[in-house]
């Protein structure tokens, strides 16, 4: 075991912020009125095995088209800069045209465990030991069960401009992380090529 708590609560809140299930809240309300039944352990655990599946496969599908982790993670971190202006600024770059309904498909896959998801899990393999992300990952869904279980609540509670301010947070700490995730990886990226220049030269 290679339990780090730091790296544990690093990895936390980068899901977390990607995940964005409370700025989430306004589009979960929104299926509810449209008399949508939201299945919460149901979408949680759906999410859940998807996220898990995709952080033990995801290096190996990567390895098919010849790309390594570092590769992969600098290519996340424009994602998550992307996200975090997102949020932070208020605009819309990502055009999130998932399929419509109020079925759980929208809600575990693509609202949940969705494109960003997927990106940060496998970028987080070349920063954080496999057990921490597994803990952060079912920290997040444990998350993610109790906003479903109880959006009319924790909208009332946060109000409109609690989540505004929320979304707003997570959206700067989602730009520090991306840039710190840009920098280690490009570092390790110039750590290997040296050698092959070396080589060449």
């Amino acid at each position: 075991m290679h339990f780090n708590f730091i790296e544990a609560v690093s990895a936390f809140m980068v899901l977390f912020a990607v995940i964005d299930i409370i700025g989430a809240i306004p589009i979960l309300v929104d299926l509810k009125k449209k008399g949508g039944e939201i299945k919460a352990l149901k979408a949680s655990v759906v999410a859940l095995v998807v996220l898990i599946g995709f952080t033990f496969l995801g290096e190996k599908l990567l390895g098919l088209f010849g790309v390594d982790i570092s590769s992969f993670a600098i290519a996340g971190s424009f994602i998550l800069f992307i996200m975090g202006v997102e949020m932070a600024l208020g605009i819309e770059i990502i055009k999130y045209d998932g399929p419509s309904g109020v079925s759980i498909v929208p809600i575990a896959f693509p609202l949940v465990a969705g494109a960003g998801s997927f990106t940060s899990v496998v970028a987080l393999r070349a920063e954080y030991a496999l057990e921490n992300i597994i803990i952060a990952l079912v920290l997040n869904l444990f998350i993610v069960y109790l906003v479903l279980r109880s959006t009319s609540i924790v909208e009332r509670f946060l109000g409109e401009g609690g989540i505004h301010i929320l979304r707003k947070v997570f959206g700067i700490i989602l730009l520090a992380i991306s840039v710190k995730l840009f920098m280690t990886n490009v570092a390790v990226s110039i750590k290997t090529l040296i050698p092959m220049i070396k080589d060449v030269l």
